[in-house]
């Protein structure tokens, strides 16, 4: 696995987490050099949209994609008052 998508909360925001040399060398490609610090350390959130965009392109590369959408991050966080 070359990226990590997964659902952050019930809008289906999706945290995108490169997990590979070759997953972060794809994202620069197509992400501004102002943005890789960020992309790098997993604080970048797309659309449900965008990372559909984002697989198919990827994929299409030969980067490979893992994409976790049937759970949010927030369903599994414990919840507090």
């Amino acid at each position: 696995m070359d990226i990590f998508l997964s659902n952050v909360d019930n809008k289906f925001n999706k945290s995108l987490t490169p997990t590979s040399v070759h997953g972060m060398l794809w994202l620069q490609t197509h992400f501004e050099d102002s943005q890789w610090e960020a992309l790098a350390d997993g604080r970048v959130l797309i659309s449900e949209e965008d990372a559909q965009l984002l697989k198919n392109d990827a994929e299409l590369a030969g980067v490979v994609i893992e994409f976790i959408s049937d759970l949010s991050i927030l369903d599994v966080l414990q919840k507090t008052n």
